[in-house]
């Protein structure tokens, strides 16, 4: 029989976190599969009564905050237990540094007050990364052509402390820098947020099916002329990504996430017998956009075959 191995130690580590809400409990339970194990990622721009089509995400929109809020409704309505929350951010707040990511009244940070407000019972996960926020859409701090990583730990604890003091059940580093998760969990405990959960991009894979999603937060065109392979793994190397999720653990993440989740199912299976942890699997933007654009050339096809 294989044995995982149980990684973590007290007070990094209080394996209560998760019990602490039944929608977390639900979340993250090991024996059902059920709406319980969903989670809606939902992306915020500025406004009212703002319903946005995304071209490259069919069906997926953008929601001012106000249209959030019925969408939520449905949400509930379905007994999805949790949200995913990604800005939308005007063009005129990104800088390269992204200082935006640390106002305390950013869009994020007032979505996430006014979800809580109308849905208490609901879970809310919050990005930390700085893509959204930068003119350049790297998820880190620029220097000389180079994302620094001792800077932008620093930069994404406090975007951190600061969700988390909005009101974010969920912290998730999707940023891939080394060392981020302790460095967080740190701030996190000592300025009193030790029942904030951290959810780990542990093992995030550079991608082309992020393609549709950086459109949803409007930082591909940004993006045209380079890529996140310095900080985001490579799509050969499953043995890094068992090594990716150890530390993470050591460094106190609750939860971690694997990304994308269909081409990485090997990964999920290897790091499932390896860690006795909650594990995610993110079906991301350009996994859901090649099926529902399979779906309609299918539908057209047969359209065809009947006129």
């Amino acid at each position: 029989m294989n044995k995982r191995f149980v990684i973590g130690k007290f007070p990094r580590t209080r394996l209560r976190r998760n019990r602490q809400s039944p929608w977390c409990r639900n979340l993250i339970s090991e024996t059902k599969l059920s709406t319980n194990d969903l989670i809606l990622p939902l992306f915020i721009t500025e406004g009212k009564k703002v319903i946005e089509n995304i071209n490259s995400f069919p069906s997926v929109k953008r929601y001012s905050i106000d249209t959030a809020l019925k969408k939520i409704e449905e949400v509930k309505n379905l007994n999805i237990p949790a949200i995913a929350l990604f800005p939308y951010v005007e063009k005129l707040l990104k800088t390269f540094d992204g200082k935006e990511a640390l106002n305390k009244n950013n869009l994020i940070c007032k979505a996430i007050r006014e979800i809580k407000k109308n849905f208490p019972d609901i879970g809310l996960i919050c990005d930390v990364a700085l893509d959204p926020y930068t003119t350049h859409g790297h998820d880190g701090i620029l220097k000389n052509n180079y994302i620094e990583n001792d800077e932008t730990i620093e930069v994404l604890s406090q975007q951190a402390l600061i969700l988390a003091d909005a009101g974010a059940d969920i912290i998730a580093p999707s940023d891939m820098m080394d060392g981020r998760i302790g460095v967080i969990r740190d701030r996190l405990d000592n300025e009193g947020f030790n029942k904030t959960i951290i959810l780990s991009y542990a093992a995030k894979f550079a991608s082309n099916f992020y393609g549709p999603f950086r459109d949803a937060v409007g930082s591909s065109k940004a993006l045209n002329k380079t890529d996140k392979k310095t900080y985001q793994m490579d799509y050969k190397n499953s043995d890094e990504a068992i090594r990716e999720v150890a530390m993470d653990i050591n460094e106190g993440a609750d939860m971690i996430m694997i990304k994308p989740a269909l081409p990485y199912l090997d990964v999920i299976s290897k790091i499932k017998k390896k860690f006795n942890i909650p594990i995610f699997a993110y079906q991301v933007s350009g996994e859901f956009s090649m099926l529902k654009f399979g779906e309609k050339e299918k539908n057209n096809r047969l359209q065809k075959m009947f006129v």
